[in-house]
């Protein structure tokens, strides 16, 4: 990855390179940049889980070392940054999902069906997401988030499961079939907008899915056991369980909403102040 990008950069001879989040493609391309002399900017800058056996939490802090300009989604943050001793080029600017979420939720609500085609009204059901390789790619955990969505589907609220790849296979080396729970193939974003602003009740190992919950003031239960949203548990959205189907069921039960006047993520406005920087960073450099 790292060769194939360090092939184009040579051809086209970028001013800067922007990566964003915590992908193994948002280091290879950090690091190619780097190799080449090329600033990069790293979007979502900062963010911790502070478990160094995910994948995504080495490649956070990996291309934030190496990053030029560093754009941070929220204070705690930067604050991370600095306990890690980088401050140079550090700029909070908030969150650009939430600058997504305002400019496509309209959209949505006009063009998705999804609640329609599916037969759901707002508010009863549960949105549930599992993609994270600690959960899918783990026999015990999986086993135990699926028996804790089959007891809130049995006890309470139907479930909606747009299933990601990744855990389908787990799924079928397994032989699993969670009773009870609407499983489905992975939908649109602006379906997954839809499900997510009307759902009663959220339970995901998604960081992305933990915010827009957040942000639609939904009430959320996280199939880990921590975040690199820690925010939306201080102020009370989101709950961390891990994979005990009793926690899980318990959680979900009892999920209520957090605090109304909690808002960490910025103005909306993330990537005007990111293009702004950006254009003065090429002009110092240029």
């Amino acid at each position: 990855m790292c060769k194939r990008t360090e092939e184009v950069l040579l051809r086209e001879k970028p001013d800067l390179v922007m990566v964003y989040g915590d992908t193994n493609s948002t280091l290879a391309r950090a690091q190619a940049a780097a190799k080449l002399h090329i600033p990069a900017a790293h979007v979502e800058a900062g963010l911790r889980s502070f478990n160094r056996k995910m994948p995504e939490e080495i490649n956070r802090v990996l291309t934030d070392h190496i990053a030029t300009l560093l754009f941070c989604p929220t204070q705690r943050a930067v604050e991370n940054l600095q306990r890690e001793g980088i401050t140079q080029g550090v700029y909070l600017v908030g969150d650009v999902m939430y600058d997504a979420v305002l400019q496509y939720q309209a959209l949505a609500e006009r063009r998705s069906c999804i609640l329609e085609r599916l037969g759901l009204k707002p508010k009863d059901y549960a949105l549930a997401t599992v993609h994270r390789a600690e959960n899918a790619d783990n026999p015990r955990r999986l086993r135990g988030i699926f028996a804790g969505l089959e007891a809130i589907s049995r006890a309470w609220l139907p479930v909606i499961l747009p299933l990601h790849p990744r855990t389908r296979k787990g799924t079928e080396v397994l032989g699993l079939s969670p009773n009870g729970v609407r499983v489905m193939e992975p939908v649109s974003y602006l379906d997954m907008l839809l499900l997510e602003k009307n759902a009663r009740v959220i339970l995901t190992d998604s960081g992305s899915v933990q915010n827009k919950a957040f942000f639609f003031r939904v009430p959320c239960v996280t199939l880990r056991e921590e975040t690199e949203w820690a925010e939306t548990v201080e102020a009370g959205w989101n709950v961390l369980v891990g994979c005990d189907p009793e926690w899980i069921t318990e959680a979900t039960l009892n999920a209520r909403p957090g605090k109304e006047r909690a808002w960490p993520y910025g103005d909306g406005r993330a990537v005007e102040t990111i293009v702004s920087l950006v254009r003065h960073t090429i002009e110092w450099y240029g």
